[in-house]
């Protein structure tokens, strides 16, 4: 690691050779990464499954009496199992280091002279870092320049209340800036900083399972009991029957591993990673695998408005001079450009304008960064609000780096959400001083004003209040030249008014249509906003979520306790009352996904079941949510649901047909001897089975696409179980048929002097692939051939379950019988039966939970809510 010598950086920071140099010296500014879990361990967290420990003591059991064939079996079972296991493991980590990069949280670094915004990763030693309230510090600081400093240190320390830090100090990466802002020079990054010490002892760490997992991991229990008891029976009922005790126990062992997938838990962590991957490509990023199966149930989306309905390209549209003359101010984004308009005519700028502006890009931490050849605009560095202030001065005739220079800030009180206002003191070059303080309407026309009368803070306030009703934001800016700084920055007196500057934020160009895509959805869209009541009603009407006369709840006069239950809109609201908010609504049954770009946010996306980070808000917003929208962009949240549904579903897919085919397994070993037919499979032919229908086919149902309607369907209950809403029936139905259809087979054969333990074992395998057909997702016409992954794996295991009973080899291993033509195509007409029920019961219009199971038509949870 550099060394740093504890002088302060130069203002221009490090050159980019620079950086490049002491980056190839130092490697990446990252905690190390967990220890690589080698192919051998990988193979030893396989074989150490219970059941797999089963199938084990079973081949020890085969190989004592020189059962050899099925040694051979079950040992090919198991390293079929095990292959699989691992290969989906590594699947799953690649796709979540996958994700964990595209998540990777930014720094704002000074790099040859200029702010830029890089990768945490790419910072070094030396480089000069600039941080403000809801950043995320990016390596260890010292810091040479701080404006009411305070972390969040809770991450390293524990302590949940905020330290001041001031110059001279360190600022530890991985702690949150709270309030103000710093500069501070990098002199430890990596594993070398406090948290990269900590990180490396915590790095082996197994991950968590989630919720589903939990859930699954319990139903394989029960399973798994169940499936003892009931091969328990077979045993007793073999050895009454006159069979070896041995072969008996191992048959019982068999069925036991046959009828329980046991490579469900690697099957999902499969889905939910590639189903991650897959949102990812939409632009939503899971930053946790549990919001894939979450998303798929919620109810309510409270959303913020700013980056999230609206483009998040804030620009200052019209302002107000403390005269009471109103100009529109025009321009492209945040580009420096554009013009001023008086009556509708383009004017000169006016002296009073040109003040305003100026005091609005001296109060101002922005700055903005110049086209790329990446990015061919211009672009916000730091708050957009505040950057749209820098745009509205330099597009007054201001040089916005000329103004700060000639008025450097010597004094400052960041915004406070408290007093709801921010102020700034400034030198001038004849030593008198500049101070300057904008935020709310309400807080700053409120502030002891000199020169104002009534009617003037009186028309100042009405012009406000119309401003706000066009949906724009609005500021108010007072100044004064002073002799000497205020003693209390917080509370400046005897300033003049300045103006309103009111800055637009256009919705997005879908943003009207997406409350009705989510209400079809059954999820509702709920605006939460800090604006004025005014601003958060105009847009809440161009959403469609409020008209006239519908309840609007407002945070500033107590009325959030008690909202409307059909409130849709809740206008000036404390991070705090979004905590009461959310918490209202989980209380009503709703599960809640809120949306948020601020530090301010972070609590309750936090408290929300899915929190929901835009991509170009704050690094403490997206380290505090589930999802981020890389597009931030609201509509992209409906597509994320829908893979969550997807996803949810296939799961239950898989669910119904490999339990189904375990019970068949089982009622035909159990019910078989009733029948005439003493022991109707061998415990290889059983393994066999069972390896043919698991495997591929098994994981190939995981790819289905979406149903028709996905969206368009109720949300599923959070309470309900994986093998709720019939799932469950339809398990045992279907295996009931399936048993059905085999013992039929098998007393024909039987009956007819034919080899009806083979015809048994044929028909059980192909009756289990044509349900796999079966309960595939429906495609509506015209929609393609979708997942042709499917019919594949189910025509090669078809293949190999006939070659059984076809290649002497495998008669040799299975102690199968030879079939001839008529009896293989009696075999396969039978075997496609319950698959063919299966689909027809689907197309008559009766309705099949065990596969669309969260496109039920039950009411939405919490609906009347």
């Amino acid at each position: 690691m550099t060394e740093l010598a504890t002088t302060p950086a130069a203002p221009a920071g490090l050159t980019s050779a620079e950086a490049a140099a002491r980056r190839r010296a130092d490697g990446p500014n990252a905690a190390v990464a967990p220890p690589r879990r080698h192919l051998a361990t990988r193979v030893l967290h396989q074989l150490t499954d219970p059941l797999v420990a089963l199938l084990l003591a079973a081949a020890v059991v085969t190989t004592v009496l020189r059962d050899y064939p099925d040694t051979a079996v079950i040992v090919l079972v198991v390293l079929v199992n095990t292959a699989i296991g691992v290969v989906q493991e590594v699947r799953a980590d690649r796709a979540i280091a996958a994700l964990d990069q595209l998540a990777a949280p930014t720094a704002r670094v000074v790099r040859d002279g200029r702010d830029v915004v890089l990768p945490a990763a790419d910072v070094v030693v030396g480089d000069l870092v600039r941080i403000e309230a809801g950043d995320v510090v990016p390596a260890d600081l010292l810091l040479t320049d701080t404006a009411r400093l305070s972390v969040d240190e809770s991450a390293l320390t524990g302590e949940s209340v905020p330290v001041r830090r001031s110059e001279g100090g360190e600022a530890s990466a991985g702690t949150v800036v709270t309030t103000g802002r710093a500069t501070g020079t990098v002199v430890r990054t990596g594993a070398a900083s406090a948290l990269g010490r900590i990180t490396a002892l915590v790095a082996a760490a197994r991950p968590t399972a989630t919720p589903l997992q939990r859930r699954l991991a319990a139903l394989g229990r029960l399973l798994g009991l169940a499936a003892v008891v009931l091969s328990g029976l077979v045993f007793i009922v073999g050895v009454v029957g006159g069979r070896p005790i041995v072969d008996m126990a191992v048959t019982a062992v068999s069925l036991v591993v046959a009828a329980v997938p046991e490579s469900l838990p690697a099957v999902v962590t499969l889905a939910l990673a590639l189903g991650a991957r897959r949102m990812a490509g939409a632009r939503a990023i899971p930053r946790r695998l549990h919001a894939v199966e979450t998303l798929g149930s919620v109810t309510v989306i409270a959303s913020d408005k700013t980056g999230t309905l609206t483009e998040g390209r804030m620009a200052v549209q019209h302002a107000v001079t403390s005269d009471g003359s109103r100009y529109g101010i025009t321009g492209t984004g945040y580009a420096p450009h554009g013009a001023v308009h008086h009556r509708g005519e383009p004017v000169p700028v006016p002296d009073e304008l040109r003040r305003l502006a100026r005091a609005g890009l001296l109060c101002n931490d922005a700055t903005l960064a110049p086209p790329t050849a990446e990015r061919p605009e211009w672009a916000a560095v730091g708050d957009p609000l505040e950057a749209a202030l820098v745009a509205f001065a330099a597009r007054c005739g201001l040089d916005p780096e000329a103004t700060r220079a000639a008025w450097p800030r010597v004094a400052e009180h960041p915004f406070d959400q408290d007093l709801r206002r921010m102020t700034t003191v400034h030198r001038s070059c004849d030593g008198r001083h500049l101070v300057v303080c904008k935020g709310a309407p309400e807080s700053v026309l409120a502030a002891p004003l000199v020169d104002a009368t009534e009617e003037e803070i009186a028309e100042l306030t009405a012009a406000a209040h119309r401003l706000a009703a066009e949906g724009l934001r609005v500021l108010a800016v007072a100044s004064a030249i002073v002799d000497a700084p205020p003693a209390d920055p917080a509370r400046p007196t005897g300033l003049l008014p300045a103006g309103l500057v009111a800055i637009g934020d256009p919705l997005r160009g879908r943003a009207a249509d997406i409350a009705g895509d989510l209400d079809a959805a059954g999820v509702r869209l709920v605006l939460v906003t800090g604006d004025h009541p005014a601003t958060a009603a105009a847009i809440g009407g161009q959403l469609g979520l409020w008209q006239h006369g519908d309840p609007l709840a407002r945070g500033d006069d107590g009325g959030l306790a008690d909202a409307h239950p059909d409130t849709r809109v809740y206008a000036r609201t404390q991070p705090d009352q979004k905590l009461d908010i959310i918490a209202g609504l989980q209380a009503r049954g709703h599960v809640v996904a809120m949306t948020g770009d601020g530090v301010n946010d972070a609590p309750a996306l936090r408290r929300a079941d899915i929190g929901v980070a835009m991509g170009g808000g704050t690094e403490v917003a997206r380290q505090a949510a589930d999802l981020v929208l890389v597009d931030d962009d609201l509509s992209t949240v409906a597509t994320a649901i829908g893979e969550g549904r997807r996803i949810y579903a296939n799961i239950r897919r898989f669910l119904r047909y490999a339990l189904s085919g375990g019970v068949a397994e089982i009622a035909v070993m159990l019910l078989g001897p009733l029948f005439g037919l003493a022991v109707p499979l061998l415990p290889a032919q059983i393994l066999w089975v069972n390896l043919l229908t698991h495997g591929v086919p098994g994981v190939a149902l995981g790819a289905e696409p979406a149903e028709p309607g996905t969206l368009r369907r109720a949300p599923r209950s959070p309470s309900e179980s994986v093998l709720g809403a019939g799932l469950g029936r339809d398990v045992l139905l279907t295996g009931a048929l399936i048993a059905a259809v085999v013992l039929g087979a098998g007393v024909t054969a039987a009956w007819a002097d034919r080899p009806w333990q083979s015809v048994v074992f044929v028909v059980l395998g192909l009756a289990q692939l044509g349900v796999a057909l079966a309960v595939r997702a429906p495609r509506p016409p015209g929609a393609g051939r979708g997942n042709r992954a499917l019919p594949l794996a189910v025509a090669v295991s078809a293949l190999l379950q006939v070659a059984g009973v076809l290649l002497p080899p495998l008669r040799e291993l299975l102690g199968t019988a030879p079939l001839d033509a008529v009896e293989l195509l009696a075999c396969a007409a039978v075997s496609v039966l319950p698959g063919l029920v299966l689909r027809l019961t689907r197309r008559s219009g009766t309705k099949d939970p065990g596969v669309g199971t969260t496109a039920s038509d039950r009411p939405a949870v919490g609906a009347a809510g």
